[in-house]
């Protein structure tokens, strides 16, 4: 038990200051036109300093004299992956709006016989239409090759 304890020390502890400049790194690049009109940007950052207190061991010296790039590296494609993952869940939840059936009655009380629908449901099916709209405007043909589509966000693939 000693022996694993000393071949695998321990992973350095991040000071304060280092996660101060991962915040502020996180923070200001989650600025960029590319980033900033996402209503999930809080969650964006909180995951690019996650991956940068959890690779900050990776880090070497030697190979590179820059920890500020190697970070903002890092974050960059954090950001990217949570907004793969939120596209993933709205696609997700778009769906199940779709395939939902609203037409069951439900008996609230003992005798009561009238239908009741859902109105949230009803509005999220009818406005379904304009959101996909919006976001086929952000999406931009590649010149180079036109059946790959590009979105303006930064993105480069759009979940099916």
């Amino acid at each position: 038990m000693r022996k694993t304890r000393y071949r695998n020390p321990p992973p350095p502890i991040v000071s304060d200051y280092m996660g101060e400049c991962f915040y502020k790194i996180a923070t200001h690049l989650s600025y960029r036109p590319n980033f900033i009109n996402y209503t999930y940007r809080e969650e964006m950052v909180g995951d690019g300093i996650e991956n940068c207190i959890r690779y900050a061991k990776n880090f070497n010296p030697e190979k590179s004299k820059n920890p500020f790039a190697y970070f903002t590296q890092i974050i960059y494609y954090a950001f990217l992956r949570r907004i793969a993952n939120e596209k993933k869940q709205t696609t997700i939840k778009e769906k199940i709006v779709k395939n939902t059936d609203d037409t069951r009655s439900y008996e609230l009380m003992e005798g009561d016989v009238d239908v009741y629908h859902n109105s949230y449901l009803q509005f999220l099916r009818e406005n379904q239409d304009r959101y996909q709209h919006i976001i086929k405007e952000n999406e931009v043909v590649d010149p180079t090759n036109p059946e790959k589509k590009q979105s303006k966000k930064g993105i480069d693939h759009f979940v099916d």
